[in-house]
């Protein structure tokens, strides 16, 4: 038997390559990632047959408890690959290759009776006495693990008489291995060796239980966390995070091959149509795409969601994975076309050229993003560079998931101030900017900014032996939303370029998110988007000046008739 034979690969061919609107962009590529590696084009990395075999065994031993079949037999496809990929994918060494797994599914898709079923794989199978956590908002929560275990077992003879089953804890007497479910608010979770763990709803929960449990793994060289949940109303939380930096892995924006993630969440562009688009429910609800009675029971929760305000919130977010408080943003740009427009731009293509230059002075401890731009045969040209504390460089690092220092040392990014310094250092971007036109032949028609953090630095900029004409910019929709459409239409029309090395403007365009205001005008939300977005802030304010002196003004001329 090969991996190809397996219904959990064919399940990843059909998500990937089958092209059908029912499957989710990020599980469409989770999915092409993992069969490189099944069919053997990663190097190094491959799917297991003999560790296959294995838990193959094990799931035709165990029954499943509603369907009096085998566990094999009964699993969701999703369930099956989500099983094989954690437990098969090997690095060279042999150990396992994914140490976090992310499943993001709405609800009554068999999500705990999933998670069950690896614990109990996980409790056969690892070295003896280990410990396996699962961590919840409540006890309660938690403790449905434990009950969807104790059902499993039950139900099966060839395992029930290796388990031992209490109210605090599930033992394997095979291996003397402990399951035991904790809550966040009772328990403490410090001081625990975690084999593996699960984060059930970690939806309702802050990053104090997962960062808990993954301090105790740091020692383990087979190390495992599961994160599942639905959306939740809240805006901050661990999933929140776990989410959004497993789409910057899958999008490649962020280098990370041990983080495997199966996000069922519908699409942006469809977001808006749940009320009528049943691919919403699809996207988001696996289990609906082959059983009619899930389906059919979805849409009914739908149509009365459209009728009652009321009901809107616990649909959306629990049956649709749409942030419902969050209704009204979507992301920016798509990257994938933002990336049509990569291209190296060598430093000799800016001489002579006149530009705009965009700013976002950000906090005196946070990142202020600088944009050079020009408007040359039609087509916008970028680019960027960001200036932070030279003293927080590691923390931003291992906070944001960039590499700063490694961007640094390319020159796409710098670290101001002293080494130890917590603040920018304006003077230094102040000096950064003046040197432009000596540095790359340019001439600085005019600087836009935000007076918010900036007029300081406009004022030395003005007041200079070669001053800068200095333009404020006021943060209002009203007022920025023409740029924010216009660069969006450029990216779209093929009509913009940045430089092929600006990774961290790419990770700020993926992470904003745009909003309407009430005459539906679109605009850069800061406080909804999921990380910084300040190169982005700074290239529309390039955008605007350019819109302003280079595409509106020629318009704008007019003569009298006599």
């Amino acid at each position: 038997m090969k991996i190809q034979d397996t219904n959990a690969y064919r399940y990843a061919v059909w998500c990937a390559r089958s092209g059908s609107p029912r499957v989710p962009r990020y599980v469409r590529l989770q999915c092409a990632e993992w069969l490189d590696i099944a069919d053997g084009k990663r190097g190094g990395l491959r799917v297991s047959m003999a560790k296959f075999a294995v838990i193959r065994r094990l799931l035709m031993l165990m029954t499943h408890p509603d369907l009096n079949c085998t566990m094999y037999a009964g699993l969701e496809p999703y369930a099956l690959l989500f099983i094989t990929a954690t437990f098969c994918t090997l690095k060279k060494d042999g150990r396992r290759l994914y140490e976090t797994v992310i499943l993001e599914i709405c609800r009554k898709n068999y999500k705990t009776f999933t998670s069950a079923v690896i614990f109990i794989i996980l409790m056969l199978t690892e070295p003896d006495f280990s410990r396996f956590f699962s961590v919840a908002p409540d006890y309660k929560l938690s403790s449905e693990l434990r009950l969807a275990v104790r059902k499993i077992v039950k139900a099966s003879p060839a395992l029930a008489r290796h388990f031992k089953i209490t109210r605090e804890m599930v033992t394997c007497k095979l291996t003397d291995s402990e399951y035991t479910p904790l809550a966040y608010s009772n328990d403490k979770m410090d001081g625990k060796l975690a084999n593996a763990f699960l984060a059930d709803e970690a939806g309702a929960l802050d990053t104090y239980p997962v960062e808990a449990m993954r301090s105790s793994q740091i020692t383990l060289a087979n190390k495992l966390g599961i994160i599942i949940s639905t959306k939740y109303p809240e805006e901050e939380s661990v999933f929140t995070d776990e989410v959004d930096f497993a789409k910057k892995v899958l999008e490649g924006l962020i280098k990370d091959p041990t983080v495997f993630a199966l996000l069922y969440e519908p699409d942006d562009d469809i977001i808006s149509q749940w009320q009528t688009n049943s691919n919403v429910i699809f996207q988001s609800n696996p289990v609906a795409c082959h059983n009619r009675t899930v389906f059919e029971a979805i849409l009914k929760l739908r149509a009365k969601a459209v009728l009652y305000e009321d009901k809107r919130e616990n649909f959306l977010t629990k049956h649709c994975n749409i942030q419902y408080k969050s209704l009204g943003s979507e992301g920016y740009i798509e990257i994938d076309l933002l990336r049509k427009c990569r291209q190296k731009i060598p430093d000799d293509f800016w001489s002579g050229k006149q530009v705009y230059i965009g700013t976002d002075f950000a906090e005196s401890d946070d990142n202020t993003g600088v944009a050079m731009m020009t408007f040359f045969g039609d087509k916008l040209y970028l680019k960027v560079w960001a200036f932070y504390p030279a003293g927080k460089e590691k923390i931003k690092s291992t906070r944001e998931h960039v590499n700063y220092k490694k961007l640094r040392k390319k020159g796409l990014c710098f670290a101001t101030g002293d080494p130890d310094s917590l603040i920018v250092d304006y003077g230094e971007i102040e000096r950064f900017i003046q040197s432009l036109p000596e540095r790359y032949g340019v001439e600085i028609v005019q600087l836009g900014f935000d007076r918010r953090n900036a007029l300081a630095t406009v004022q030395r900029l003005e007041a200079a032996d070669e001053p800068i004409e200095c333009v404020e910019i006021r943060q209002h929709s009203s007022v920025l939303s023409p740029a924010v459409k216009l660069l969006r239409e450029y990216v779209y029309n093929g009509d913009f370029a940045y430089d092929s090395d600006s990774q961290l403007f790419e990770i700020n365009v993926q992470n904003a998110r745009c909003t309407r205001d009430t005459n539906l005008n679109p605009y850069v939300n800061k406080k909804r988007s999921s990380g910084k977005v300040d190169l982005v802030m700074a290239a529309i304010d390039a955008v605007y000046l350019i819109n302003e002196n280079e595409i509106l003004a020629p318009a704008s001329d007019f003569g009298v008739q006599v």
